[in-house]
């Protein structure tokens, strides 16, 4: 089957590239005819072990909680296209028990580096010829998840500034939505004690077969499924849609 090119000659920006979603926006904009990828990730390694073909590539290190960073790519992106801001970590813990460190650890990238991206992303688009953008939410956002307050609160944070942002964006021809996952199989869960005891106890495979037995479709996505999501809302395909949060979970929210 021949590849769609629906992306030929643009450019996007895409964080949290070296693996999972963003390591599968990431190719999947290449494959469709992409020129040129901003993919910005904490890991150098996943970086480099990108292959994304002819597209040129601009690989930056560093946090997207980092302001400095943003002030000094921003001007390099000067006429973008696109952006998936998708970086992201783990936070697990009752809210009753929580640090005040730990809330800030997962807020610092999850909700304050969604925002520095997404401000950097608009300041990079050109009101002449508009652009689109998906930000990285998640349906424990919308539905209460016990024992991950942080990282629940943050994803909810982001989806509604990812509407905001439509609404201010619109008159420049600038699209803003996001995603609400489901389970996705990503390296996300290997930060949880319970995911990684249970790997221990009965391996990965197992375990996440168990853990989606909370997803009325019995499985969870594999990034690829949520890239090609993300992919729609950011083409031409997807035109019409602006300040929408696209809820891909398998019926987990039912």
């Amino acid at each position: 089957m021949t590849q769609t090119r629906d992306f030929e000659g643009r450019t996007a920006l895409v964080t949290g590239a070296a693996s999972g979603i963003g390591a599968a926006c990431a190719r999947a904009l290449a494959e469709r005819g992409a020129a040129k990828l901003f993919l910005v990730d904490v890991d150098d390694a996943g970086l480099a072990a990108l292959d994304l073909g002819d597209c040129k590539v601009v690989r930056i290190t560093g946090s997207v909680a980092d302001e400095a960073l943003w002030d000094g790519l921003t001007p390099q992106m000067a006429g973008l296209d696109h952006a998936v801001i998708n970086a992201g970590i783990g936070g697990w813990g009752p809210i009753a028990d929580l640090t005040m460190p730990e809330w800030r650890r997962v807020m610092d990238v999850n909700l304050d580096g969604a925002f520095l991206t997404l401000r950097a992303a608009l300041r990079a688009m050109d009101a002449d010829k508009g652009g689109s953008a998906v930000v990285t939410a998640s349906t424990t956002g919308i539905k209460p998840v016990a024992g991950i307050g942080p990282y629940g609160v943050a994803k909810a944070g982001v989806a509604h500034m990812a509407r905001i942002a439509a609404l201010e964006g619109a008159a420049k021809g600038i699209r803003v939505n996001a995603i609400a996952p489901g389970g996705v199989d990503t390296a996300i869960w290997e930060g949880g004690e319970d995911f990684l005891k249970s790997v221990e106890a009965i391996g990965r495979e197992a375990t996440m077969r168990n853990m989606a037995k909370t997803t009325p479709l019995g499985r969870f996505a594999t990034s690829e499924q949520i890239a090609s999501d993300i992919l729609y809302m950011l083409s031409d395909a997807g035109s019409n849609i602006t300040g929408h949060v696209l809820v891909s979970d398998g019926g987990f929210t039912l």
